[in-house]
């Protein structure tokens, strides 16, 4: 009797586990379904994270929002990312590429947080791109970049060590100015996932979420110990809403490689 009790509380036991094994995969189910994929991208990214003037870059965010800093790791005081994106494959959701399927841009990314809310994650709030068709964008930031140039080369010495330059020049049809000249030696990349949700500058209902698995390699920065391997670095963001950000002040934080970024943009 003792015995068969117990198969008795151990069958109810594990029929309750699949039931909630079933619950969940459907729960996750529903969740993944509430999302709509809209566009896949395989990329490479340079990275630099800077401090800005706190008041220039609070007059680029919506009311009731401010940017939300860092106060230890890698990405500590970093108030704004430069980010100059190579998109090597630009795909919709059936697999059929996107105009031509590849397209140079840089653009700025702002940490941020709803005041009194634990709503977070970022906007993007100025960009230039070699693309008339993602003027200006889901978020309304991006302008066209009337000239653009982008070279990468990487060289392997006697020893196996690689080492790459990148120089990036686009030019808005406004005055806008972003380029960057960086030589490096290559490191190993640190395998990630994240999941971040990026609201429009212009109306924060507006909300895309980007699932990204990078590798980040993180070559000069001022409060991790990593070796410093940046040989070179030189750059320029002058003109529209670069201006009063880049006024000198700023300062360098970061400066990271991510060798490849595979990003699927949602909509929730």
């Amino acid at each position: 009797m003792k015995a068969r009790g117990l198969t008795r509380v151990w069958m109810n036991a594990t029929g309750l586990l699949h039931y909630l094994s079933c619950l969940l995969t459907l729960t996750v189910c529903g969740l993944a379904q509430a999302q709509t994929p809209i566009e896949h991208s395989a990329e490479w990214r340079l990275q630099i994270d800077f401090h800005v003037p706190d008041a220039a870059l609070a007059a680029l965010l919506p009311a009731g929002w401010e940017p939300q800093i860092a106060t230890a790791g890698a990405a500590k005081d970093a108030n704004v990312r430069l980010i100059f994106v190579d998109r090597l494959e630009v795909s919709a959701p059936d697999g059929k590429p996107v105009g031509r399927g590849q397209s140079r841009l840089a653009y700025l990314a702002v940490p941020v947080r709803r005041q009194g809310s634990d709503e977070a994650g970022q906007m993007i709030v100025a960009g230039l791109t070699d693309q008339a068709a993602d003027v200006p964008g889901a978020f309304g930031t991006l302008r066209l970049a009337t000239q653009v140039s982008m070279q990468r080369a990487t060289d392997v010495d006697a020893a196996g060590v690689a080492h790459t330059r990148e120089d990036w020049l686009l030019l808005g049809e406004t005055g806008e100015r972003l380029e960057i000249h960086a030589r490096y030696e290559r490191g190993v990349p640190r395998r990630g996932t994240t999941t971040t949700r990026f609201y429009s500058p212009q109306d924060p209902s507006q909300v895309q979420v980007f699932k990204v698995e990078s590798g980040i390699d993180i070559m000069r920065n001022a409060t991790v110990p990593v070796r410093d391997r940046v040989s070179e670095m030189r750059y320029v963001a002058s003109g529209g809403r670069f201006s009063a950000l880049f006024d000198g002040s700023e300062r360098v934080l970061s400066i990271d490689a991510f060798p490849w970024y595979d990003r699927l943009i949602l909509k929730p």
